[in-house]
């Protein structure tokens, strides 16, 4: 059988076999996120606002207030809203500090997969989410690296970590931006193979015409190469646009009109697209490329995705503008010569709105006991605790210690070993970057740590969250196997197949002993206590 199975893999082509393999790490880190999305059966932490925003949406197009009791006996809003009584709701719009798309991907699950009332139909989007990233995951990892294993190893990290685990069973609205984050980026790595392609392509093309010119200069002593080079006189093809790139934007778009912090990826993913095409025109044999990759690579490229970015940002508050009863959809019209008051009014209250959030943001300082410095978020020092409560009687795991008090615990910690090790790794890709004096694919691990962490870093005294860092676990996960790939290429086969069979099992099995804190299954309390390495985890 075993011989059977092996000739058939045999008898499939490289990308056949690619597919299949992404696709099986892809099932097994879907089956983590949905056996029992449904547990607990009530609304965690931030769940409070955007499932009920999402609920209020799809009922009635925009999001609403909601009591916080109902009732005489004045039960909590939210337990009734578990039981499937979900129809409390105020006619008054509500006020969010959020665009509306990702609330409209839970509102999706609510729709097709039983109603509000069912927490796994307000999760399941979610955990789509997060299943699409590993596959998105694995298939950028395999435009960079070129190798299989390498592609399989990023997947199944992203698979068991934490984190990633919990955010994709949680219905919140940053694994939205991590998979937009992804996919987009994906799209920039096809742009650049395709315009790599082309300029080889024409610079083949170039080098048969009579007549055209060359210069001979020498080699960096580090570079590619040897001897001497030449370059074109030709600035080389145009490149700028691609369905590639446009696909790109418009992902980033649906980033960023899911929250705000879309538009710091939007932007340096932008201009590290535009670095690799100048660059492959350097590769390529063309001169002045440094030039030609600003005036014919990024003049262009900005005149493209700057305003489908904005376009697709715009389109995500759809139903804001054609709700008359939205939240300060009539703002204008009850402050004139206010605002910016050469804009109609609708645009008018539109961005007065827009200028409300922003100082929502940027003057957040109330205190959380889970409140976390964005510096301490690679190193997972405080993560935030979703969910816990005792439980009565000993089901499940309780059982084995009858004499010990039964929880249950959702705590978005990530798996520490891959968040530890990937923190060492980025620092170790940079400087094997330096020492090979430039690597394009240090950019590609660099590329969510600048526009998904760095940016966060300018408001140390902000309210955040250490569950923010999903977005940039994609590219914890790359720089472990950037790592890796630098070992695959520069130790023994031998060497290299013990350090990653012994970093991946161990990292496995440290996933497993974190398993059940992640996924609120019952489990004695000192079970739960021994978890809380650090003492800022509890």
């Amino acid at each position: 059988m075993a011989a059977r199975v092996a000739a058939w893999w045999s008898s499939l082509t490289c990308r056949t076999q690619g597919w299949l393999a992404c696709l099986a790490i892809t099932l097994f880190a879907a089956v983590l996120r949905l056996v029992r999305l449904g547990s607990p059966g009530t609304l965690i932490f931030d769940e409070t606002y955007y499932v009920k925003d999402a609920w209020t949406m799809l009922m009635t197009g925009e999001a609403r207030d909601w009591p916080k009791t109902v009732g005489p006996d004045q039960v909590p809003v939210n337990s009734i809203f578990a039981q499937g009584d979900t129809s409390h709701w105020l006619p008054s719009a509500e006020y969010v500090v959020h665009p509306p798309l990702g609330k409209w991907c839970i509102a999706l699950g609510l729709k097709f997969f039983g109603g509000a009332g069912n927490p796994f139909a307000w999760r399941i989007a979610t955990a789509l989410a997060g299943s699409l990233a590993v596959l998105l995951l694995c298939r950028v990892a395999l435009r960079l690296f070129r190798n299989l294993p390498i592609a399989l190893m990023a997947g199944l990290l992203m698979s068991i970590d934490g984190l990633g685990l919990v955010m994709s069973r949680t219905g919140l609205l940053d694994n939205f931006i991590m998979v937009f984050a992804l996919a987009a980026f994906l799209c920039l790595l096809g742009h650049r193979d395709w315009a790599r392609g082309r300029l080889r392509e024409a610079a083949s093309s170039d080098a048969r015409q009579p007549g055209h010119r060359y210069r001979l200069v020498a080699h960096h002593p580090g570079g590619p190469g040897r001897g001497s080079e030449v370059l074109s006189s030709s600035s080389g093809p145009f490149i700028a646009w691609s369905w590639w790139r446009t696909g790109a934007a418009l992902l980033l778009g649906m980033a960023t009109g899911t929250k705000w912090s879309g538009a710091y990826l939007f932007a340096v993913f932008a201009v590290i697209s535009v670095l690799w095409d100048a660059w492959e025109r350097h590769q390529a044999g063309y001169s002045h490329w440094l030039g030609a990759g600003i005036v014919k690579d990024g003049l262009p490229a900005a005149l493209l995705m700057v305003p489908l970015w904005a376009a697709t940002y715009l389109a995500s508050w759809t139903g804001w503008f054609i709700h008359p009863d939205s939240y300060m959809h009539q703002w204008a019209s009850t402050h004139p010569g206010q605002g910016v008051v050469w804009l109609p009014d609708g645009l008018r209250s539109f961005v007065e709105y827009h200028r409300q959030m922003w100082r929502f943001h940027t003057t957040l300082h109330s205190p959380h006991p889970y409140m976390a410095n964005p510096l301490t978020w690679p190193l997972q020092v405080r993560p935030t605790s979703f969910y816990w409560e005792k439980l009565p009687g000993h089901p499940g795991l309780c059982s084995l210690a009858p004499a010990s008090q039964c929880v249950a615990s959702v705590t978005s910690l990530g798996n520490p070993l891959i968040w530890w090790l990937g923190t060492v790794c980025l620092v170790l890709s940079v400087l094997v970057a330096l020492m090979n004096h430039g690597d394009w694919k240090v950019w590609a691990v660099l590329a969510g740590f600048l526009g998904g962490w760095l940016p966060w870093t300018f408001y140390l005294n902000r309210t955040t969250f250490t569950f923010y860092a999903v977005v940039i676990l994609p590219w914890m996960v790359l720089a472990i196997c950037y790592m890796a790939d630098w070992l695959r290429r520069n130790t023994s086969r031998t060497s290299y197949r013990c350090w990653c069979t012994a970093t991946l099992g161990l990292i496995s099995l440290v996933s497993l002993f974190f398993l059940p804190i992640w996924t609120a299954l019952p489990v004695p309390y000192e079970f739960w206590r021994i978890h809380m390495w650090l003492p800022s985890w509890i």
